[in-house]
């Protein structure tokens, strides 16, 4: 799969994760860590990146061995939402008032 993934944000219970082949963006993950220890993710797979549907399982697997150690899909402990997009921009909050 050859993917680089750099942690872009992190709180007390949740992160985010960008994924890079060959230079260009793939994929982002947030992850949210629950007080019944449990973890729920969404993996935004970015279409110009060009995955197909049997990527997917091992992409989910990586992500369980690579940061999540703790829980697991088998056990129930983890769970995905696997979506397909394309990023149009960022829009952040300014100090300016209108």
């Amino acid at each position: 799969m050859n993917l680089a993934w750099k942690r872009t944000l992190r709180t007390n219970s949740s992160e985010r994760f960008l994924a890079t082949r060959d230079g260009k963006e793939a994929a982002a993950v947030d992850l949210h860590y629950l007080a019944n220890g449990t973890v729920n993710g969404t993996v935004i797979l970015l279409k110009s990146a060009g995955w197909e549907d049997a990527d997917i399982p091992a992409l989910l697997q990586s992500l369980d061995e690579d940061f999540l150690p703790d829980v697991d899909l088998e056990r129930g402990t983890l769970s995905y939402t696997v979506v397909v997009g394309e990023v149009l921009g960022n829009w952040e909050a300014t100090s300016e008032v209108k």
